[in-house]
């Protein structure tokens, strides 16, 4: 009998906040936030998908447990002392913000370490053997920070320092990071930008974040020349533009890399009515995706994938996304129905706008000889 998917998730990240004040409290120690105070980061997606997925009784299919932190020795795998230090000072001042668009309150230290300790334990599931493969429910979320600086509400590279990690403590050899957050994965693009041991795949809406980035040219450097793809697709571009993109650019350089493990970095802001974007995905959409890439890691690394939570802004939305996933990771479906799939399945692009967009993509596959 194979062991079920791993699901992580802690309480302690959906206190998390980018505001400092809870009435005449300062927030931290043992103040939770209250709604209102995070800005667009909010913790109710995140937390209404843990909801869901209890209310389902879908958490018999999982595995649901919490992590350890992140060391510092784990920190300073990927993020110099100077940040982690500047970084765990203000913190323990009251908050503040290191960063573009990357405010915390006090204690976002030590809430950050848990969310990277989260993708740590993913990884270290899944090469272990402790699980078949494995979600990790991050926040703060981890992709758009750098080495040494915090941007879009990431504090630490949560993919990075889990990588990091899984090669020290396990030997582990070549991985592929496929990012299909909205917003492009720039701050592990950065860190991984030079090496040729990970291969990093963002999927992203052209020009959105960082603000006016598109990316396609940008291969990597030195020997990380070719092991850097970016696929920047225009806004609305929707299901069947998406699984394209996945099935003749993705999937061929995945297959030419033939990672030992495949790590998503999965935001789900790419749904239809996230506040942050102008993609048209639903529930299908990353179920289909999930399916296909735990189908491909079947096929080239034993089944070794990890799927570690990035971003996701639409409370009421982003917990059918993420049960979908959760559903293809196990390869079972729960007595869910998503209320909106018709309703977003009938606001895709129309043939001649998928046609363009399928052109778009043909040529990117040409250009990098897939």
């Amino acid at each position: 009998m194979t062991t079920p998917p791993l699901f992580l998730t802690d309480e302690r990240t959906f206190w998390h906040s980018t505001g400092v004040q809870a009435l005449f409290l300062p927030i931290g120690d043992w103040v939770e936030p209250p709604s209102g105070s995070y800005g667009a980061d909010t913790p109710g997606s995140k937390r209404r998908l843990v909801n869901l997925v209890r209310a389902a009784g879908f958490d018999t299919k999982l595995t649901v447990a919490s992590a350890p932190s992140a060391t510092r020795d784990d920190l300073l795998r990927v993020h110099p002392a100077s940040y982690v230090d500047a970084f765990k000072q203000l913190s323990d001042a009251g908050g503040g913000e290191l960063g573009l668009f990357a405010p915390f309150s006090k204690g976002g230290y030590e809430i950050a370490t848990l969310s990277a300790g989260l993708a740590i334990d993913a990884l270290d599931a899944v090469l272990t053997g402790r699980a078949r493969n494995a979600y990790a429910l991050c926040r703060p979320a981890g992709h758009h920070c750098l080495a040494d600086q915090p941007m879009g509400f990431c504090l630490l590279a949560n993919i990075p320092i889990a990588i990091e990690t899984a090669k020290a403590r396990h030997g582990l050899g070549k991985v592929a990071v496929l990012d299909w957050d909205v917003h492009h994965g720039n701050g592990t693009q950065s860190i991984f930008y030079d090496r040729d041991d990970v291969l990093t795949i963002s999927i992203h809406q052209d020009r959105c974040f960082p603000p006016g980035y598109s990316g396609f040219e940008e291969r990597g450097e030195g020997k990380g020349t070719g092991f850097n793809l970016n696929v920047p697709l225009p806004a609305g571009s929707g299901h069947e533009t998406y699984l394209y993109a996945l099935e003749q650019v993705v999937i061929p350089a995945l297959r030419d890399y033939a990672p030992d493990m495949i790590v998503v970095a999965s935001g789900l802001d790419a749904n239809a009515v996230d506040p942050l974007a102008r993609q048209l995905l639903h529930s299908d959409s990353f179920r289909d995706m999930t399916a296909r890439i735990v189908a491909l890691a079947d096929e080239l690394c034993g089944g070794r994938l990890a799927v570690i939570h990035e971003g996701g802004y639409a409370e009421a939305y982003v917990p059918f996304c993420g049960l979908a996933i959760l559903e293809a990771l196990a390869g079972e479906r729960s007595a869910v129905t998503d209320p909106e799939l018709d309703f977003f399945q009938a606001q895709q692009p129309d043939e001649r706008m998928i046609a363009f967009h399928k052109v778009l993509i043909d040529e990117m596959r040409g250009q990098l000889g897939f």
